[in-house]
């Protein structure tokens, strides 16, 4: 009804049309965020194996902290592929694709390795996750011709992470 309402005054008056690439065209993109949510899939990984080895599994501390760790993990692994998602549909473009050709196969590559660190506490799977967006980010950046460096993260997990070098 509501559609058939504003095509009929479109017909008579013609709304001005108007388009953008996402929702608001803000042009700010950067990995960074997604990198410190995949960091954050690993650490949370360790938080829980670390509290598994030091308590018993039925001590309240324990699950408290446990499923705090666990909804913790799980909601930054989701955070990676929505950040990635985000990147990807909005940002990469033709040009981007023509460039660097495995790029598809790298965006579903770290979607399917989110929802592994989502199905399971396994350190390697996040590690691989981490690996995954840093390739993706590196990528990024050379879109926008910037160079990048990596260096390992100043707190846990210490890994090896992309920066820009500005």
């Amino acid at each position: 009804m509501i559609h058939n309402l504003l095509k009929n005054i479109n017909e008579k008056t013609a709304f001005r049309e108007a388009s953008a690439h996402c929702d608001i065209p803000c042009k700010i993109y950067d990995p960074a965020t997604t990198i410190i949510a995949a960091l954050t899939v690993v650490r949370m990984d360790d938080i829980i194996a670390e509290w598994k080895e030091n308590r018993p599994e039925d001590d309240a501390e324990y699950i408290a902290t446990l499923s705090r760790a666990v909804a913790q993990k799980e909601e930054h692994a989701e955070q990676v592929k929505h950040d990635v998602r985000v990147i990807w549909g909005d940002y990469i473009k033709a040009p981007q694709l023509e460039a660097h050709p495995g790029l598809h196969e790298l965006v579903h590559s770290i979607m399917l390795q989110g929802s592994a660190c989502k199905q399971k506490s396994n350190r390697e799977d996040a590690v691989k996750l981490v690996e995954l967006v840093n390739q993706f980010a590196e990528i990024f950046w050379q879109t926008k011709n910037v160079k990048t460096k990596r260096a390992v993260c100043p707190y846990p997990p210490a890994l090896e992470v992309v920066y820009t070098d500005l």
